[in-house]
């Protein structure tokens, strides 16, 4: 069975640990929680590490972490050398705030990436199944990268 390491980053209060929690089904928890931890960039190497994905996650209401996203863009995808296909981008709505999916345009490269509106009040299996669709993209890659290295081995 392969097993694949996908990340959750982006900005503070942007719904990582909730969404992460949900698409795994850990729990229904829903109220804000800071994670600790990880916040320090001297981990992020660290964490980087063998990922075979990253899923960035913004909260779409917030000006700043729209602005933030190529820092996490260029941290976590571009220097250790992921493709944009192992990247998924998810604007995460808190209940409550609306779901304005048409209004979010997106500068290069991040306009390039798979975007995702996520909102777990509305309409929660939505995201689960774009989720699902990523990861077996991720795990088809893996299993082609694998493939290809026995047959070098084998030649």
């Amino acid at each position: 069975m392969l097993k694949a390491k996908i990340l959750f980053v982006g900005p503070c209060e942007s719904g990582k640990t909730v969404l992460a929690n949900f698409l795994t089904e850990s729990s229904d928890v829903t109220e804000y929680s800071p994670t600790q931890g990880v916040r320090f960039e001297s981990c992020w190497p660290a964490l980087m590490k063998d990922a075979h994905g990253v899923v960035i996650v913004f909260n779409a209401d917030i000006p700043s972490h729209r602005k933030e996203m190529e820092m996490w863009y260029s941290c976590f995808v571009q220097q250790p050398s992921l493709q944009d296909t192992q990247c998924m981008l998810i604007a995460h709505h808190k209940p409550g705030s609306g779901d304005d999916k048409g209004s979010l345009s997106l500068s290069p490269p991040l306009n390039k990436l798979k975007l995702v509106h996520s909102n777990l009040e509305d309409d929660p299996e939505e995201i689960r199944m774009e989720f699902i669709k990523y990861l077996k993209s991720i795990i088809n890659s893996m299993s082609e990268s694998r493939d290809r290295e026995e047959m070098s081995i084998m030649t």
